[in-house]
This record gives C-alpha cells, sequence and structure tokens, in this order.
C-alpha cells in the first residue's frame, strides 16, 4: 500500500441520523484502499444495537465492521472504543473498547464521558500508527447544542485531535439546504473553522439544477460543497441501526419469512440475507394483527430479553406463534429469541432488568440464566449430522441447561476443543442457535431455507453479494469525487 509523510484523518458528520454518514465512509474507505492507500475506519462513540465481533473477541458497531469489510481489513476493537447497547428508554449498556462495563442512564453516561475521552484518542493514535489515513465517522448530528458540553462523539472529537471535517446532508429528506446552513451556522467559530466541505447524498434528477443553490450556499458560508452523490436505487449496505419495516417484496416469491420486531431486537442486520434473496419474502412486523401467516418466524435477538419477552406475550405474539406451530409453520430462535424458546429466563444479578425471573414460551425444555460475562467470540463448526460448514459469531450473556440441547444444531470447535450449540426438536419444527449470521453461509442458506419449504432454489451468494455491492457504492462516490479531489482534502502527499 501507498505510505504518505504523515498519518491523516478525516471525519464525516451528518446534518442527521441516518444522513448518509455510514455510507460515505464505507465508500471512501474502498476508493482509497483500492487505490493500495493504507485506511482504516473509526467512530469515537456508536449507539446501535448491531454489532459484530472482532478478531480478538471484542465488541463494536455493525457498521465499523462493514468498514472495515471496506478497507480490506478485519475488524477491531480500536475502531469503535465506545459502543453503547440501549436496553431502556433511558439507559444502555456501555462497552468500552470492546467489553462491557455495565449500565447507564442517560444523565450518568453523559458526566462519565469525559473520562472516556483519553480511551478514545488513545484508540485513534494506535489507528493512526498502523494507516496512513483514519476515515471517521461522526453520530448524529454536531448541532445537538444539549449535547454539546462533554462531547466525544463529533466536534468535540474533531477538535481534540484536530481534524478537518465533511458534513453530510440527504437530500431525498428534503430542506437540504436548510439542514446544512442551520447545522454549519450552529457551529461555534473553531468549528466551523474546521469544516471543509458539504456534500449531499441520494440526489435523484439533473444535477445542474441544484447548482444555483450549491453556489448560495458557498457564497453564504464560505464552505464548498465537495460533491452531489446521486441515489443509487436499491443499495444494500448493512445498516448501522434502523430497521426499515416499510421494505416489501416486490411480487409473489415461495417462502415468506416473518421476524417479529419487538422494541429491543438486535442484530437484526442477521435477515439481510432473506431480504436480498429472490425467493424469500422476508418482513419484520412489530403488530401481530398484521401478521397474514408464514412459513417460517424467526425470534431475533435481544438486548433485554426478558423485557422483549413480556412484550411478545402482551401484545399477542405468544398466540400467533403457537397456531403457526399448530399449523405446522416452521420457528427459529437466535440468540434472545432462542431464549425465548425456553421455559424460564432467570436474571438473579440484574444483567439487563430488574433481578427476577420469567415465564419464557415453553416451547423448548431448557432454562436459561443470564451471566455478568458476556461470552464474545467468532466461531466455525458443521451443522450436525452432516458436512455442511456453518460460521458466525456470539453475543451473549447468558447459560442455557436443559434436555432440549441433548438434540443440539451444530458443532463447533473453539480454541481446539468440540463444543454443541443449539437445538433442533425431535419433531424438526423447531430450530434454536445462539450463533449469528447464520444465514450467510450459501450451502447452509439453502439447507435452512430448502427445511422451511423452499424447493427448487436458486442459488445466492450473500458475502459476493455484499462486496458488489460496496463497490457499487464506491463506483458511484468516486464517480462525483475522484480519488485525486480526496487525496486534496485529506492534505497527503506521496513519498518518493
Amino acid at each position: 500500500m501507498k505510505q504518505f509523510r504523515s498519518p491523516h484523518t478525516l471525519m464525516v458528520q451528518g446534518t442527521t441520523s441516518d444522513a448518509g454518514k455510514s455510507i460515505v465512509v464505507t465508500a471512501l474507505c474502498r476508493i482509497l484502499a483500492r487505490h493500495k492507500i493504507s485506511v482504516a475506519p473509526f467512530k469515537p462513540q456508536n449507539m446501535a444495537l448491531n454489532s459484530a465481533v472482532t478478531a480478538e473477541g471484542g465488541e463494536i458497531g455493525r457498521a465499523q465492521a462493514v468498514q472495515a469489510e471496506a478497507c480490506y481489513l478485519p475488524a477491531s476493537v480500536e475502531m469503535n472504543p465506545v459502543l453503547l447497547k440501549p436496553n431502556s428508554d433511558i439507559g444502555a449498556q456501555v462497552i468500552l473498547n470492546g467489553k462491557a462495563i455495565g449500565n447507564m442512564k442517560a444523565t450518568e453516561y453523559h458526566t462519565f464521558k469525559p473520562q472516556l475521552l483519553t480511551e478514545v484518542i488513545k484508540s485513534h493514535t494506535q489507528l493512526q500508527e498502523k494507516y496512513s489515513t483514519v476515515i471517521v465517522e461522526g453520530a448524529g448530528s454536531p448541532a445537538e447544542i444539549n449535547l454539546r458540553e462533554h462531547d466525544i462523539a463529533n466536534m468535540g472529537f474533531a477538535e481534540a485531535v484536530d481534524c478537518p471535517v465533511i458534513i453530510v446532508a440527504d437530500i431525498d429528506r428534503g430542506g437540504v439546504f436548510a439542514h446544512l446552513l442551520g447545522t454549519y451556522e450552529l457551529l461555534s467559530d473553531s468549528e466551523k473553522a474546521r469544516v471543509k466541505g458539504f456534500v449531499i447524498n441520494r440526489f435523484r434528477g439533473d444535477v445542474t439544477l441544484l447548482e444555483p443553490g450549491l453556489d448560495w450556499l458557498e457564497e453564504r458560508t464560505g464552505v464548498p460543497v465537495l460533491c452531489v452523490i446521486p441515489y443509487i436505487t436499491n443499495l444494500h449496505i448493512e445498516a448501522e441501526d434502523a430497521v426499515n419495516q416499510q421494505q416489501k417484496s416486490s411480487g409473489e416469491k415461495p417462502l415468506k419469512v416473518v421476524v417479529p420486531l419487538y422494541p429491543r431486537a438486535s442484530n437484526h442486520t442477521d435477515f439481510d440475507v432473506l431480504r436480498m434473496h429472490p425467493q424469500v419474502d422476508c418482513e419484520f412486523v412489530r403488530d401481530p394483527q398484521q401478521f397474514s401467516g408464514a412459513d417460517l418466524i424467526v425470534l431475533p435477538g435481544s438486548k433485554n430479553v426478558r423485557g422483549d419477552l413480556n412484550w411478545l406475550q402482551e401484545s399477542g405474539w405468544e398466540s400467533v406463534i403457537q397456531r403457526h406451530l399448530r399449523f405446522g409453520g416452521k420457528l427459529i430462535g437466535i440468540c434472545g429469541g432462542y431464549q425465548m424458546l425456553g421455559e424460564w429466563i432467570h436474571d438473579p444479578d440484574q444483567i439487563e432488568s430488574a433481578a427476577g425471573s420469567s415465564k419464557a414460551l415453553g416451547i423448548l425444555p431448557l432454562e436459561t440464566t443470564l451471566t455478568g460475562d458476556k461470552l464474545l467470540r467468532n466461531v466455525r463448526g458443521v451443522l450436525c449430522g452432516s458436512e455442511i460448514a456453518v460460521s458466525g459469531y456470539e453475543i451473549h450473556a447468558g447459560i442455557s441447561r436443559g434436555p432440549a440441547l441433548d438434540n443440539p444444531l451444530f458443532e463447533l470447535e473453539v480454541e481446539g476443543e468440540v463444543h454443541t450449540d443449539g437445538v433442533r426438536d425431535p419433531a424438526d419444527q423447531i430450530l434454536g442457535t445462539y450463533l449469528h449470521g447464520v444465514f450467510d453461509q450459501p450451502e447452509l442458506l439453502q439447507t435452512l431455507l430448502e427445511w422451511a419449504g423452499l424447493r427448487q432454489q436458486q442459488g445466492f451468494d450473500y458475502p459476493a453479494f455484499r462486496e458488489a455491492q460496496i463497490n457499487r457504492l464506491a463506483d458511484s462516490v468516486e464517480a462525483v469525487m475522484p480519488v485525486n479531489r480526496l487525496l486534496k482534502l485529506l492534505n497527503l502527499e506521496e513519498q518518493g
């Protein structure tokens, strides 16, 4: 890879959440990496229920794992030193350098942030020592003036490391000039000085019609619009956190999958492959009254298993699931969803919520006790009774026991030892597993979909599809922001 005289950092901030920060960082990382420039992603603080396990056994936001993939790098805890996983409306589990350090309410965390800035800067420095360029993703908006004090996620970080900033806005939302100008005007003078450009994302139509507005914005602020990124139809990049419930499959498809969307559902990227599969109609459904039947129901992971279990029972999903099974439908539980399939969930040490026990769905003869030690690991193995490979990752705080485990789903090799995971019920109607990512492997996906009722399948290689989508994104962005312009923005000079 090309090396430069000194490492350089560029920060991508946004006018709002979901303005396109993650997308732009992913694109810039892939553009630099495929031009053989040493680059790594970074996000000081992330709040998301989608996470990934790194090679060293730590937990980071899923978006940073995707951005690492865009850099052709393995994910590392240095890329996201602070991860917040909400487990209530006013609190979250705090993960520092890949490990959970406890649960905090929002007010408690706000006063704790100054102690985290040192750790954030340390992680950033470690990346700078390894890579020529670090592309940083902000969080939310720098214009959230109520959060400016002790900020480590946006301008507070940029000021601390003295890096330039670009600000992204989504024109598809409407009001893009108000978003950009309003955000800029709410910055301090020193923060304004480090803004080197604006990026307008998801534009449809003739860009020449936008040019009078671009000229006006630059005249008003003195900041150029670096590029206008076109709306990329049907682009799929794994989401940082938000679930698109409005996504509907087009046309009739032979297999229907429904995922109940409880309040603290986590790692919904498990189902991206099903939503992209040409023969699968996979839908997230919150209201059980909107359930109109399915071949397969999948219960996803959860950041508050007992709370989401209670919601599942009170909302009417429990009776829907029982009726689905009586009619011969298939059922899979993943991680927290797997725990819900048992008879009891115990939380004596208040790991996720108040101490106590909850009567679960009673579908499988097992019980789970939540524990303080969260298991974080990437694993490989085979589907029991076959040579079909499985790989995935575990993120859970719980130990399950019971006779159901006598018929496991997977055989895994962990540090040279063989372990089993999950459950296949004797009637072969219900599967449970702690592994995330089990649908991503083409052969295992084909086997699971055939089990669920899909015959005459079309092959679907999701990892290859995901890689093609990253390249498609990078192509579109590089067309409007060529690499030489990006290098100039980064103030990089090649040696020799």
